[in-house]
């Protein structure tokens, strides 16, 4: 199993990490998505992880990946 961790700008409540987590769990291969939102990460598990299909999901719930964070 792979995992992949992103620093995510403008999570700030609940509603945020339940966002993140059904647009990064409906990518290919994902497995697991745990949001850290004191720490503003998002940890990702799974196989055959697509970085940037990852992103877009980020994006896609409306927010930006700032960096990646080695895991």
């Amino acid at each position: 199993m792979n995992e992949n961790r992103y620093r995510v700008a403008g999570m700030t409540c609940g509603h945020c990490v339940a966002s993140v987590t059904e647009e990064v769990a409906e990518v290919p291969g994902v497995d697991a998505v745990e949001v850290d939102l004191p720490d503003g990460t998002v940890l990702v598990r799974g196989q055959d992880l697509d970085d940037n299909r990852i992103r877009l999901a980020i994006a896609e719930a409306g927010y930006t990946v700032t960096e990646p964070v080695a895991v």
